[in-house]
């Protein structure tokens, strides 16, 4: 697998796997077993039916009309699930924006759209040509709606991007620390290595104030102390979650 660096909009880097090609067809294997399946309970409906109405186009249009799912499977599967079919849960990828952001019914709309280029027009050989030669194994579909695949069995989480390690028998000092939303922690860190970059003091007390005034904790420590271990204790609470 291919890694891939995400900056979010809050400048946060995430890294990711890349799918390969065979994950990716495996992944479209299952859902065209799940199509065959229900292929054939169309069938057996469509052939109940064929007893009761004589009118072989009422049949017929019963029968377009149950096809409707398949159809439109990728787009609404990817919409409701985030990023999801079938195949991708069972293998735990999903779709994502490259620049972070979070992927919009449009861009989904883009790549049910070009699966007609990408796989049925060609019998698959345009989307499998562009997944092997593109950097992020994208199809033509992924690469107009600005998506890539990944895996997510191994995502890193975003507090442990934001936040320092800390060895497994770390004992956080203030345990309502909990108090703070991964937003909180986030803008904390922010700013703290912002003033330390800069050597802006004034500020790095005025955040130590801040974070006393929200958590209702007094402490001896100094102030670059004191945020570090917020931090850290944060990262103790949440890196299970």
């Amino acid at each position: 697998m291919a890694n891939l660096a995400i900056n979010t909009t809050q400048n946060v880097n995430l890294d990711y796997k890349v799918v390969t090609v065979g994950e990716r067809i495996l992944a479209f294997l299952i859902d065209l077993f799940l199509f065959f399946v229900y292929l054939y309970v169309v069938e057996l409906i469509t052939t109940t039916l064929g007893y009761t109405f004589t009118d072989d186009w009422t049949i017929l249009g019963f029968r377009q009309l149950l096809m409707l799912p398949i159809f439109f499977y990728s787009l609404y599967m990817h919409i409701l699930f985030n990023g999801r079919t079938v195949g991708k849960m069972f293998l735990k990828t999903k779709v994502v924006k490259l620049d972070g952001s979070p992927v919009q019914w449009s861009n989904y709309l883009t790549l049910w759209m070009l699966r007609l280029i990408d796989i049925w027009m060609f019998m698959g050989s345009i989307g499998l040509l562009f997944i092997l030669f593109s950097e992020r194994k994208q199809r033509l579909g992924d690469m107009a709606a600005g998506t890539v695949v990944i895996s997510t069995k191994n995502k890193v989480k975003i507090t442990h991007t934001m936040l320092e390690d800390i060895s497994e028998d770390y004992q956080p000092t203030f345990m309502n620390v909990t108090q703070l939303t991964d937003k909180d922690a986030r803008l904390i860190k922010e700013a703290y290595l912002t003033s330390l970059k800069t050597s802006d003091y004034k500020t790095l007390t005025t955040l130590r104030n801040k974070i006393e005034s929200v958590l209702d904790v007094s402490s001896p420590l100094y102030d670059k102390q004191f945020i570090d271990t917020i931090l850290k204790d944060y990262n103790h609470f949440t890196r299970n979650m």
